[in-house]
């Protein structure tokens, strides 16, 4: 396929997963794949995802804050959690063998759309919020592990802050989606210099896909955020399992 043909679909594939990743979380499952079908090294996919999903979450905290929702400091405490334990993900990334990590990739895309799918709905209506005390040191701990994953694979770790959120913190919706990109925000930075260290990113791919992550962050932050919410699901299941099953079929 010509170059500039393949750069628009991947600015499209970043499109998508930035509404995805900022209305709930799992667009990575899509531009992971989408960068290695292009011929980049897992890790270097792995580490160039990193540069849209970046510049996908300040455009994503411009969107929110425009509406009236700012970061707060439960927010950072609970990213700089996450960003020491997104070191040590990020490294056990840079240090794994390309078949592997397209065969742990594959089992992952296969089992968070799935959970995305069966997961259980949280009513939160008239519900106090979690975020001081006992609640936020288990959220603490909690985001470390989050961290860890995140730094890793990145695929579907917005799927596990919001379960954090929601049911440990008992946050609404929208307010845990704004808390999730500030957290993605800050531990990102620590993980993409770990990658960008070790020389596995391509930064071409990375600044085009960051086009197309930031501009779906920003429009997805200003909807409304149960718009669309089964189409996307449908929309997933398809890709991701027939990306999954090509990933693993490759080794």
């Amino acid at each position: 396929m010509n170059e500039i043909l393949l750069l628009l679909l991947l600015a499209i594939i970043g499109f998508i997963a930035g509404v995805i990743n900022t209305i709930a979380g799992g667009g990575s499952l899509l531009t992971l794949p989408m960068l290695i079908f292009m011929g980049l090294p897992p890790a270097v996919a792995n580490g160039t995802n990193r540069i849209g999903i970046f510049i996908q979450c300040i455009t994503s905290i411009a969107g929110f804050k425009s509406k009236g929702i700012k970061p707060t400091s439960f927010g950072v405490y609970l990213g700089i959690s996450a960003l020491i334990g997104s070191i040590i993900g990020a490294q056990i990334a840079v240090d794994i063998k390309g078949d592997t990590f397209n065969k742990i990739l594959a089992i992952v895309m296969v089992f968070i759309v799935f959970f995305m799918v069966f997961k259980p709905k949280v009513k939160l209506n008239d519900v106090i919020e979690r975020i001081q005390g006992k609640h936020l040191w288990i959220s603490i701990v909690a985001f470390f592990f989050i961290g860890i994953y995140g730094g890793f694979i990145q695929a579907g770790v917005g799927i596990f802050i919001l379960l954090a959120l929601t049911s440990i913190n008992y946050l609404s919706l929208v307010k845990s989606n704004a808390v999730k990109v500030l957290v993605v925000f800050i531990y990102t930075i620590a993980a993409l210099a770990i990658f960008a260290y070790n020389q596995q990113i391509n930064y071409l791919y990375g600044i085009v896909l960051a086009l197309g992550n930031a501009t779906g962050g920003w429009i997805a932050s200003r909807w409304a955020v149960k718009k669309g919410d089964g189409l996307v699901k449908v929309f997933l299941v398809i890709m991701v399992v027939a990306m999954a099953i090509k990933l693993w079929l490759d080794n």
